[in-house]
């Protein structure tokens, strides 16, 4: 996993190794009520192929302060979000990219929201994969809202991320984004989008 050195020594050992490059590799830190890392992998391929997405994802769910620590490190925002997404940086390679969601994040929006934890989950992966195939909704003029829209119309789930908040660039939980600064992006290190 890509997050590796990010990630830290307190993370779990993942249950399985990848068998091929497309296979989803899934970390939970802190367990979701509902959905196995088995049932979030199905998902995620699943999505990942209705999204004609190739390449292996690795799908890491943590707690806030994790996340907080990445979007630091990687954005330089010094707050907690729901969903970060981190596209390979080699388009040769088998790797199609990470996604860091905070299950913190996803508790409260899915109260706020009415729907299961687990529903959540998979409406962060959505829009981090998303993210992965190249969509930005902080530049697109709708597209990626759209999209999302669309994959989540197709995969049965809630209310998708940027529909929920009329396409604003507003997470629910109250996290703030401004477009990322290519000028603070440092070559040949990991960005990550949100």
């Amino acid at each position: 996993m890509l997050l590796q050195p990010a990630i830290g020594s307190g993370r779990k050992a993942c249950n399985r190794i990848p068998r091929e490059a497309s296979e989803t590799v899934i970390i939970f830190d802190k367990p979701v009520r509902g959905l196995s890392q088995a049932a979030l992998a199905r998902f995620v391929s699943r999505a990942q192929r209705t999204a004609g997405l190739r390449g292996q994802v690795n799908v890491w769910v943590t707690a806030n302060r994790k996340l907080r620590g990445l979007n630091r490190q990687f954005r330089g925002k010094d707050e907690p979000t729901d969903v970060l997404s981190f596209p390979r940086l080699d388009q040769s390679a088998k790797l199609a990219g990470d996604i860091a969601i905070s299950v913190d994040m996803a508790r409260h929006n899915a109260h706020l929201l009415g729907h299961r934890l687990a529903e959540e989950i998979k409406i962060l992966a959505l829009h981090g994969l998303l993210h992965l195939a190249g969509y930005n909704h902080e530049r697109d003029d709708g597209k990626m809202a759209r999209e999302e829209y669309r994959l989540r119309k197709s995969l049965a789930l809630p209310a998708a991320l940027l529909e929920r908040s009329g396409g604003s660039t507003r997470r629910l939980a109250g996290a703030k984004r401004s477009p990322r600064s290519a000028a603070r992006a440092k070559p040949h290190t990991r960005r990550a989008v949100r």
